[in-house]
C-alpha cells in the first residue's frame, strides 16, 4: 500500500484525523489504512466510526489487524505496545 494511503494516528484531536482521511480518500483512492499503537488505538477507532457514520456513509471497514510491538524506552528497557491497523474501503454504492 502506498504511503499516501496510510494515516498514522497519534495525539492530535480526532477531527484532525477525520479530515486527513477525508482528504486522502480522493475519488481515485478507494482504500486507506489507519495505523495506531498504545493509547492512540481508541482515537483510531473513533476516527473510523466518525468517518463511517457521519461523513462518508459509503466507507466500510475492510479489516482490522491487532498486534504487539516491542519498543525500547528511554531507560533501555524493552516493553510491549499494542498496535492496531484498520483498513477502510469505499463501497460501490
Amino acid at each position: 500500500m502506498p504511503e499516501e494511503n496510510v494515516v498514522y494516528i497519534g495525539r492530535k484531536p480526532v477531527m484532525s484525523y477525520v479530515m486527513a482521511v477525508m482528504t486522502a480518500l480522493r475519488p481515485e483512492v478507494n482504500e486507506i489504512t489507519l495505523l495506531a499503537r498504545g493509547s492512540a488505538i481508541c482515537t483510531a477507532v473513533d476516527t473510523a466510526e466518525i468517518i463511517r457514520r457521519k461523513f462518508m456513509r459509503d466507507v466500510q471497514v475492510k479489516g482490522i489487524k491487532i498486534g504487539t510491538e516491542e519498543v525500547k524506552d528511554e531507560s533501555g528497557r524493552v516493553r510491549s505496545v499494542s498496535t492496531m491497523e484498520i483498513t477502510l474501503t469505499r463501497g460501490s454504492s
